[in-house]
């Protein structure tokens, strides 16, 4: 968790509601490759809850809308950007119903957005000012 990240997926995830799973590890280090944390992983339903990510069942992903934020507290950039878009790719395994990817930043980009914006799945969303002291 970053202490200027953390704020603002906090603020997002109160915008919309649901069960909140701050660093959802998407993969597990191997001897082949490193691990894969989400910033946040918004499982939708009735709640507004923060879980946390040893009390979390991945199994509960399975058939439900999901939502994935990546986090910079800057403007988008390409790694932000390569974050949102491969983050839906390493969530598919868990075989949510939907995925919706959100680049959450504190600046646009006019050349990256629409580039990434262009997959169905991703979006960006630019966090107001009072959301980095959530």
């Amino acid at each position: 968790m970053s202490k200027h990240e953390t704020p603002l997926t906090r603020w997002y995830h109160n915008q919309i509601g649901g069960s909140l799973i701050e660093e959802f590890r998407a993969v597990h280090r191997t001897a082949h490759q490193s691990h894969r944390d989400i910033d946040g992983l918004i499982l939708h339903d009735n709640s507004n809850r923060i879980v946390p990510r040893t009390e979390f069942d991945p199994a509960e992903i399975q058939g439900k809308p999901v939502t994935i934020i990546q986090t910079k507290a800057s403007r988008l950039g390409m790694y932000l950007a390569g974050q949102t878009l491969f983050s839906v790719e390493l969530l598919k395994p868990f075989r949510p119903r939907t995925i919706t990817s959100i680049a959450l930043c504190t600046k646009d980009d006019a050349t990256i957005r629409p580039l990434l914006e262009a997959h169905a799945n991703c979006k960006v969303d630019i966090a107001p000012p009072e959301a980095a002291s959530f």
